[in-house]
């Protein structure tokens, strides 16, 4: 029996992993910051207002065609530049002080940012946390936080 659930095991997560990245999205799909512009200066905490377009929003762990969820790459290189970033295609994104997760279907958020220069960057993922294909990602936003 141990064999058996050991052996179901390995191969539900075999075609988890296979079918990560996999996930299209929708023709002319886009997502955006909606309340916030590049250069701007703001206090915290920060509302930031997600954007999308061309696809709708579902939690994560509901698959449902031409649907994700938010995250925000905060404080690190480009969607697509990061040294991670290779792993993150195919394994999902993380959850961390870089990687932010909205799965309950979030469209807007506040962060308590410290002052100083921060970047933004939206990418949409899919039921399991994995950018679309084609990635949906916003341009980055730089903004900086006063006391």
């Amino acid at each position: 029996m141990y064999r058996f659930i050991l052996g179901a095991a390995i191969a539900l997560s075999s075609i988890t992993l296979a079918h990560a990245g996999e996930t299209p999205a929708a023709p002319n799909a886009a997502v955006y910051v909606i309340n916030l512009e590049n250069g701007a200066t703001v206090q915290s905490p920060v509302t930031v207002i997600f954007g999308l377009a061309g696809m709708g929003v579902a939690p994560a762990g509901v698959e449902k065609d031409a649907t994700g969820h938010h995250h925000i790459l905060l404080n690190r290189a480009p969607f697509g530049e990061g040294a991670d970033d290779a792993e993150l295609i195919a394994n999902g994104i993380p959850s961390d002080e870089s990687h932010l997760h909205f799965g309950g279907g979030q469209t807007q958020t506040s962060l308590n940012l410290p002052a100083g220069e921060h970047t933004l960057q939206l990418v949409l993922g899919d039921h399991f946390h994995v950018p679309h294909n084609p990635p949906v990602v916003s341009d980055v936003i730089t903004i900086t936080v006063t006391e």
